[in-house]
């Protein structure tokens, strides 16, 4: 079957470990399914694992990939929940042996994926494969860090850091949609502009805002910390999910205990919050923001779009 896979791993030129080509289709473990796919969104983990960040060099070939929406055996669509984790808790993400797709197991970007039953949730209806692929990582994420960890409440103000991302555009979308007033920086205007386009107010990176919030969005971490933390008020929560920015920022302590903030970690999100998430977006009729769509024998244009960081929203990869 064909699939974009990491063949082996190279920190220094990641692309020259993708090959995108033929390769056996994966194993069928017991209570585990075979789904052919329709539609899979790229995410900064693939990028990574070809980098050799959460994948070593004797576990490839790995076919990459952790969201996708297929196509079962009896015809129904399904999103992917990329999540493998002991079923039994209550929040599976709290597994300490929890892997996600592409990882241990077999990713999405091909023609057909293994995943346990449990992992399989109907495609809302009336969107596109394309749209519903993008709600896995990117949008379980941002729905987790403002609901479950951000805790947000009816017209609460929230920061998001560096518009453009696939977090952060879910972040805005996903917020807007339940009441909030965002705020949202980026490095360059057009970007702003974009954020804008989605009801956020832009601000330029560092820049001062016309409140205090009460939850900041970040996936950058270093860059933006300490903005981060001068932004938001008292009892205020710091949600971050991710450091493409750098991992070892300097934190002034005197902000954090006299405002009595909270800096919260945050990993995607649980099987629970996913069905939740779909029911809220199919409700509110809100969708997913896609820059562009490449057919899988084109994956590695596509995962080359997302290395440019040129992106605004979800790259996706579609089986046609």
């Amino acid at each position: 079957m064909l699939a974009a896979y990491a063949r082996n791993v190279n920190p220094d030129d990641p692309f020259s470990a993708l090959t995108v080509g033929e390769i056996e289709p994966p194993d069928v473990p017991e209570d585990w399914t075979r789904v052919d796919l329709v539609a899979a969104s790229l995410n900064h983990h693939d990028l990574w694992s070809l980098a050799g960040v959460g994948l070593r060099a004797d576990q490839c070939p790995m076919i990459l990939g952790t969201d996708a929406v297929g196509r079962t055996a009896n015809g129904d669509e399904v999103v992917v929940y990329p999540v493998i984790a002991d079923a039994s808790l209550d929040d599976e993400t709290l597994d300490p042996k929890r892997t996600l797709l592409s990882e241990l197991h077999p990713g999405t970007l091909a023609e057909q994926v293994a995943v346990p039953e449990r992992n399989l949730i109907p495609a809302p209806k009336g969107w596109t494969a394309a749209e519903a692929a993008c709600l896995p990582t990117a949008y379980l994420t941002a729905w987790r860090m403002l609901m479950s960890r951000g805790r947000l409440h009816a017209e609460g103000a929230v920061l998001v850091q560096g518009t453009g991302g696939g977090v952060a555009t879910a972040a805005i979308v996903l917020a807007k949609a339940l009441g909030a007033r965002v705020y949202a920086t980026g490095r360059s205007p057009e970007r702003r502009e974009k954020a804008a386009e989605l009801g956020a107010v832009p601000i330029e990176a560092g820049g001062r805002l016309p409140e205090r919030v009460d939850i900041v969005i970040d996936s950058v971490g270093e860059p933006v910390m300490e903005h981060s933390i001068k932004s938001l008020k008292p009892g205020g929560r710091l949600v971050n999910c991710g450091v493409t920015g750098g991992h070892a920022p300097k934190i002034d302590l005197r902000h954090v205990f006299f405002k009595q903030l909270e800096i919260l970690g945050s990993t995607m999100g649980t099987r629970a919050e996913l069905v939740e998430l779909i029911r809220f977006c199919a409700e509110r009729d809100v969708k997913p923001v896609i820059d562009s769509a490449y057919p899988l024998a084109d994956a590695e244009a596509a995962l080359r779009r997302l290395d440019s960081g040129d992106a605004f929203g979800k790259v996706v990869v579609t089986r046609d």
